[in-house]
């Protein structure tokens, strides 16, 4: 591992300073860096530590009704809160399904949604790739592609976003709370993890010196909780990234949905809004119909990025069977295997009702 400086800052207006440095990166729970750096995929010159800075670990109720989570936050923390459990039961859902217990008790809010591509591509240093060096080329095209991109990628760079905490954060119009050099600012979360385009290595909406402060979720997102889920398939019934995903929540007035929100996992660089098929949800009674039509529109614009067409119908399934759970109401207890579209889950709530959290 190269040599670096290491900087424990007493504020955050220190820590942004610091950060200013080029070569610097920010260091929170380490579970992705600390890997990156090991493997000679990240060489910082400096390491400006974040866990000691005060209220940045902080799970907050706004007076607007909005919850604010601090970047410092723990996802154990998260999924043990009660009462955001309650309130957005597929975001805890996620959480569970994602990481085993003694890693959620190390990883950050802020970590989680700025961690790397899993690609094994970018992970192998002898393989050419755009990420690690702009312009090398993406030795991913033409090799093994099975949990590549099948929405947004480009010739550049076909690998897909591997958080399942980021997947209903986007269905539910979290923003994410930055502090930088010039000041704080604001980016709607659907929009913070860039396509790659020409430019594959730049992957978040961050500018030099920048760090993620928290993640705020408005109002609104509450009144999803009695009917939303967070859907993953994946290799193995244990810990492992999606291959696909889907965050879904309905507000039935009714009998008709009177909004529904719908994000993707697993299937571009960045959670995959699907503004389309939300549209088609809009006015409608839940059914077998109308759901299969949003699946299609949420997968419309998808292309195989080598041997993988198999993902775009798997990804419609996975919508139709999360809208389906979540027409039938937010479990009142989390599956014994959270996020999996094999888990039984006898028990409903109410429409106001949100999940009770299982830590």
């Amino acid at each position: 591992m190269k040599s670096f400086d290491y900087v424990r800052a007493g504020s955050l207006a220190e820590a942004v300073a610091a950060a200013s440095t080029p070569g610097s990166a920010y260091l929170a729970g380490g579970t992705n860096l600390v890997d990156l750096m090991k493997g000679g995929l990240t060489r910082p010159d400096r390491l400006v530590d974040l866990t000691r800075l005060p209220g940045l670990d902080r799970i907050e109720t706004l007076p607007d009704g909005s919850t604010r989570i601090g970047a410092m936050v723990r996802n154990g923390a998260l999924t043990r809160d009660a009462g955001f459990a309650g309130r957005y039961p597929a975001v805890v859902e996620a959480l569970l399904s994602g990481a085993s217990a003694q890693l959620r008790n190390a990883a950050t809010t802020a970590g989680n949604i700025l961690q790397r591509t899993r690609c094994g591509y970018f992970y192998d240093p002898a393989s050419a790739c755009n990420k690690r060096s702009p312009g090398a080329g993406c030795e991913a095209r033409g090799g093994i592609t099975r949990t590549h991109a099948v929405l947004g990628w480009s010739e550049h760079c076909i690998a897909t976003h591997p958080s399942d905490f980021c997947v209903p954060l986007a269905a539910l119009d979290a923003v994410v709370e930055i502090e930088g050099p010039t000041g704080r600012r604001e980016v709607p979360f659907d929009v913070f993890h860039l396509l790659p385009g020409d430019t594959p290595e730049r992957e978040t909406a961050l500018r030099a010196g920048e760090v993620v402060t928290a993640i705020r979720l408005p109002p609104e997102a509450a009144g999803f909780a009695g009917h939303s889920r967070y859907l993953k398939v994946r290799e193995r019934t244990s810990y492992a990234f999606a291959v696909v995903s889907a965050a879904v929540g309905l507000r039935l007035e009714g009998g008709t949905i009177a909004d529904g929100r719908i994000a993707l996992g697993s299937v571009a660089l960045r959670p995959w809004r699907a503004r389309e098929a939300e549209a088609l949800l809009a006015g409608r009674a839940p059914s077998p119909e109308v759901f299969a039509e949003a699946a299609r529109a949420a997968l419309a614009g998808a292309t195989p990025s080598g041997d993988n067409a198999f993902k775009i119908e798997l990804a419609r399934r996975i919508v139709v069977r999360a809208l389906t759970l979540a027409a039938a109401g937010t479990p009142g207890r989390m599956p014994a295997l959270p996020a999996s579209p094999f888990a039984a889950s006898p028990f409903a709530t109410s429409p106001t009702a949100g999940a009770s959290h299982h830590a």
